[in-house]
């Protein structure tokens, strides 16, 4: 891996540094309905440089990690890693997490320069069981419990600001659920 000099981390260059939020709401399955989780967070993005996959594919990549805390007990209820890479020449986002629930996925989507032009600037990618290319993998207890079928996030990204929403769409308690989070964000 190499130093990449600004600006050649395309539209994932906005993300580096540190990002605070405290209007996050979580709303997650219950046996019986959902639980609504009003949280805060902290997001790391750091630059990692570039790296070159069979010689002729060259992504630049940030390494992040998310902690997110409940505001009813300050407790920490979501920790999550991965990386996010940005392919120039495909004008392809790709993001890759990792939560400790045995669940890991590689998500996708294609650029196409909107929000340049703007003040805000808009990353979108999903995920699904059944996409070839953007995929899920999950333990066997979560396959037959808590199967994550589909994920979809979107990034909002302006000078010192961070929206984001996600949707993960699971098959839980005998029943379809769409488990959503989102939360606005400060640069720090």
């Amino acid at each position: 891996m190499n130093t990449i000099e600004n600006n050649t981390y395309g539209p994932l260059q906005g993300l580096i540094g540190t990002w605070k939020g405290d209007k996050g709401l979580d709303i997650a399955p219950e046996p019986d309905g959902t639980e609504n989780n009003p949280y805060y967070e902290v997001i790391t993005y750091s630059a990692i440089g570039d790296v070159t996959n069979a010689e002729s594919q060259v992504l630049v990549a940030l390494h992040y990690r998310q902690i997110v805390r409940r505001k009813s007990n300050h407790e920490i209820f979501h920790d999550q890693t991965g990386y996010w890479m940005w392919d120039a020449r495909a004008a392809l986002i790709m993001h890759s997490l990792t939560i400790p629930r045995a669940v890991c996925l590689l998500a996708g989507g294609s650029y196409d320069g909107e929000g340049q032009k703007t003040d805000c600037l808009k990353i979108e990618v999903s995920a699904s069981m059944s996409d070839s290319d953007w995929s899920i993998i999950q333990s066997p207890f979560l396959q037959n419990n808590a199967l994550t079928t589909k994920f979809h996030q979107q990034i909002i990204l302006g000078d010192n600001s961070l929206a984001y929403s996600q949707t993960t769409s699971l098959e839980i308690y005998g029943k379809t659920f769409e488990h959503t989070d989102e939360n606005q964000l400060s640069r720090q």
